[in-house]
């Protein structure tokens, strides 16, 4: 069924409401007692049963195709066919850009109304490792482009499929594959569980250190494998600004310069060729004086250590191919230290149509508050401004952060059945962290039970939506083919 604004005993204590305008805003929070809050969450199986998470069926007049040619609007156009290609690499990478239409899917999915703050975007490739401010190489959610808040088993939904479809891509069998999305499934519910029984401080301050996690593993991982990780995590603590600039810049006439490499990455200075470009860095001078202004007041002091050099454009991601990225380079100490910046625009979450507009009114915002509340740790240059740009003299906003700080992704490609089902605990863990630190955990835990009712049937999904992603794959090429589209995949 579809979600709708209500008012319901059953209504997550997430922090916003959907008004009846459309916009989600701040709500009361309430202090139930916890009898009361496992009450609520008991009583939302008559809204939703655990068994009816499996059910999924295509609605009437489904255009996936459309809603993705939809996004164009707002896109850069001549990076669309780069989006299109992306997509049409396989069907998982297709899965990674269709976003929207999942969305419009779930809408249309039992909704149990226990609400949480979404990833919105919670496939396997949205998790990964990055350094935490103490340093340390932490496993978390690592996209918020459409966080928004809502019902809380649509990220485990997106969760689960994802594993299916990457599962399909390396040929795993069906036993395995239902093996991978029940473990997922399963360490989701039975976490929410241990955090509905902790005081939520420690909720709080739960994180995941990744290199005790992957030692622990050592006994379940072939060899060979085990060595393979140990050697990415070690390529992950040199995957940092000083790496970014061996790799994106080269030094001409004595001035470091960012490398033209159309379209994947284009200074600024080539991008408005038209425009002079003090102008274009006043401009930026300004935005990034208006960025700095949502940093705590220490990360201000810190960042105004480093002077700006050059700007230039970037595509990023599969999703994110169209909208506007931005790589700022920076220097302190007379260029001996470098730090790259990205500037990453954020538009209206794909889920707002369906769960509500933000209550936020800059999207960037939108983003770094979703990232606070379900981080454990976030990248200590996490903010956001509004940029208007220069030549269409349109407002966008966007959000910045570090380019690479130790970032660090499984390699799913290279993932085994055992290794995947691994992989698929940590990701449901990280999830029911995430969901128990902006929703009520004592409801969910509740909702959830003891039983593996909830752990079959999105299973169950996961499957049916693999086999819809595939048909979806398949409608985006013969799009590509009939002219509705057009792709590019040789970059």
């Amino acid at each position: 069924m579809p979600v709708t604004a209500r008012k319901s005993s059953t209504s997550g204590t997430s922090g916003a409401r959907v008004s009846a305008g459309g916009r989600a805003r701040a709500a009361a929070v309430e202090h139930l007692s916890r009898a009361d809050r496992v009450a609520r969450g008991k009583d939302a199986r008559v809204v939703a049963t655990l068994e009816s998470h499996a059910e999924f069926s295509p609605g009437r007049g489904r255009d996936p195709v459309g809603l993705l040619l939809g996004q164009a609007a707002s896109r850069v156009p001549e990076l669309l066919p780069v989006r299109h290609g992306r997509m049409l690499v396989s069907p998982f990478t297709f899965y990674r850009g269709a976003a929207l239409p999942m969305a419009a899917d779930l809408a249309g999915t039992p909704a149990s109304g226990l609400q949480v703050q979404l990833c919105g975007d919670a496939h396997l490739s949205n998790f990964g490792a990055f350094a935490s401010p103490e340093r340390n190489l932490v496993f978390d959610v690592n996209d918020f482009d459409e966080t928004l808040p809502g019902p809380f088993e649509w990220d485990v939904k997106r969760l689960a499929a994802s594993l299916a479809v990457a599962g399909r891509a390396s040929g795993f069998p069906a036993k395995a594959r239902r093996t991978i999305a029940l473990a997922a499934a399963e360490r989701y519910r039975t976490a929410m569980r241990e955090f509905a029984a902790q005081p939520f401080m420690d909720v709080w301050y739960a994180h995941l250190d990744i290199e005790p996690v992957i030692a622990e593993f050592r006994s379940q991982v072939k060899a060979k494998r085990f060595k393979l990780a140990e050697k990415l995590l070690a390529k992950a603590h040199t995957a940092d600004s000083t790496k970014a600039l061996d790799k994106l810049t080269a030094v001409v006439d004595g001035h470091r310069r960012i490398i033209s490499d159309p379209p994947m990455i284009v200074p600024v200075e080539e991008l408005f060729a038209g425009v002079q470009a003090d102008a274009i860095y006043q401009l930026i001078h300004a935005v990034l004086g208006k960025y700095r202004r949502s940093l705590q007041s220490d990360r201000r002091h810190l960042l105004e250590q480093f002077a700006m050099v050059q700007v230039a454009r970037k595509v990023v991601g599969v999703g994110s191919v169209g909208t506007r990225a931005w790589v700022v380079l920076m220097e302190a100490d007379d260029g001996v230290e470098p730090l790259f910046l990205q500037a990453k625009e954020a538009q209206p979450s794909v889920l707002a149509d369906y769960a509500g507009r933000s209550r936020y009114s800059n999207q960037g915002e939108r983003v770094v508050a979703g990232q606070h509340l379900m981080q454990a740790q976030s990248d200590i240059f996490l903010g956001w401004t509004r940029v208007a740009n220069p030549v269409d003299g349109v407002d966008r906003d966007f959000y910045v952060r570090q380019l690479k700080d130790w970032k660090f992704s499984v390699p799913i490609e290279l993932l085994l059945p055992p290794g995947m089902t691994l992989y698929a605990r940590l990701c449901g863990w990280t999830l029911a962290r995430a969901h128990a630190r902006s929703g009520d955990r004592i409801a969910l835990a509740a909702y959830l039970g003891g039983s593996d009712k909830f752990d079959q049937a999105i299973a169950d999904f996961a499957e049916t939506y693999a086999d819809q992603n595939e048909l979806d794959y398949a409608a985006l090429q013969a799009a590509v083919k009939d002219g509705r589209a057009e792709a590019t995949t040789e970059i």
